[in-house]
């Protein structure tokens, strides 16, 4: 079944192919924003010393309009991508004031250099920049004030309305991400799932036709390990920070870590996709990632390092996106009641579990992996969420056959 939500704001990125020329002057305009971008900071920091308060957005606005007529350099590129880029200093400043009000890490906003500058943005469509695509071709091209027309790579999975555009330099690459004003389409299919994450197998499923999915974990980053340490080790021994080899390392290094970010996306991407295309109901276990990789020293740092390898946040943000977008029922069991890996799914016995306890046998006769259980207990508690007046209004929508098949309490292996 498809189904059509109503307009969403969307990112599309696309792969940006600038000449010798139009990549100088990019780089050039980058320089720009990087410098202002840290002239604001500055800015604030010291309005805050002289008077004990807060600088806002659009006082730092006016103070724009006098810097552009004090230098050229400003004054030459469009105001409104400079005002992108005051805005995003404010963003960062609401972030560190939320973060000291709840007792986080405050994170005060940091200065940037040139290379660890992002890019900058533009927030009207036609002004500083204008898109040009067809219906019915991918890629297209972008043209950029002052820079010109540029080659970009890209396509979005539904067309509509430009909105605005980040231009992104990663790695030596050049990309805009532009959203745009859609109407997202997906597809469901009609089943329910539960499904456990994990680092061992990154999803192990169960749905309401006894059907077992597993999916392996690809393991990105450890396949990258050993180039990534050599990298390393590049960079820190070329200590000269001038030096055109240090550089060189540097860039080795970023595109290597760019080349495992994009596997990882990919991944997420395709996999979400495939799952909710199969299941109109989804249901998973609310997770707490950070408590998770928080703790554990040295003799753990492994272990942190393969869960945050997986990026499980993302993977589940996905899943929620893509179901939203197609109609079907994303569900996020609470944890901390239901306790899916100490929970037996045939007779609902608890039992505590060590982390190397891989396989879950009960008094009960029901022995299974570990993730299988936890994936069942899940299936089996978000069906008893989904019956009754929840379910009618789920199946009103034509797409919830089979739902009330509950998993028979039988031993699977």
């Amino acid at each position: 079944m498809q189904y059509n939500i109503a307009m969403q704001n969307r990112k599309v990125t696309y792969r940006l192919y600038p000449n010798a020329s139009q990549q100088k002057k990019m780089l050039n305009m980058l320089g720009v924003h990087q410098r202002l971008y840290n002239r604001a900071l500055e800015q604030r920091i010291q309005y805050y010393k002289e008077n004990q308060k807060s600088l806002s957005f659009a006082n730092q606005c006016k103070s724009l309009t006098v810097w552009r007529k004090e230098d050229e350099q400003l004054n030459a590129i469009n105001a409104q991508s400079q005002q992108v880029t005051l805005k995003r200093l404010a963003l960062a400043f609401q972030a560190f004031f939320r973060r000291l009000k709840s007792g986080d890490k405050p994170g005060f906003p940091r200065f940037k250099s040139f290379h660890r500058y992002p890019g900058w943005g533009y927030k009207t469509h036609g002004d500083g920049f204008r898109v040009f695509v067809t219906d019915d071709k991918a890629h297209g091209r972008i043209r950029l004030s002052d820079i010109g027309l540029i080659s970009m790579r890209g396509n979005p999975r539904n067309r509509g309305e430009v909105k605005t555009c980040e231009i992104l330099h990663k790695a030596g690459k050049w990309y805009a991400s532009i959203t745009i004003e859609c109407e997202p389409k997906r597809t469901h299919g009609k089943n329910a799932i539960g499904f456990d994450w994990g680092v061992e197998t990154f999803v192990t499923g169960v749905d309401n036709t006894q059907v077992t999915i597993k999916i392996d974990n690809p393991r990105f980053l450890r396949n990258e390990l050993p180039k990534l340490k050599k990298s390393q080790q590049d960079v820190s021994r070329k200590t000269n920070k001038k030096s055109h080899n240090r550089k060189k390392c540097i860039v080795k290094l970023s595109k290597l870590h760019a080349k495992i970010a994009n596997q990882r996306k990919e991944f997420s991407h395709q996999k979400s996709a495939e799952i909710v295309k199969r299941y109109a109901l989804i249901a998973t276990e609310q997770l707490s990632v950070k408590p998770m990789t928080a703790s554990g020293g040295a003799y753990k740092k492994g272990l942190n390092r393969e869960i945050l390898s997986t990026a499980p946040s993302k993977f589940l943000s996905l899943v929620k996106t893509k179901a939203e977008e197609a109609g079907a029922w994303f569900v996020e069991i609470p944890t901390r009641k239901v306790k899916p890996s100490q929970t037996c799914h045939g007779c609902g016995a608890q039992k505590k579990k060590s982390l190397s306890e891989r396989y879950h046998v009960c008094e009960c006769g029901v022995r299974c992996s570990r993730d299988e259980n936890a994936a069942r207990v899940i299936l089996n508690w978000a069906l008893d969420w989904a019956s009754g007046q929840k379910l009618a209004e789920l199946g009103s929508r034509g797409s919830f056959t089979m739902l009330n098949q509950k998993t028979p309490a039988i031993p699977f292996c």
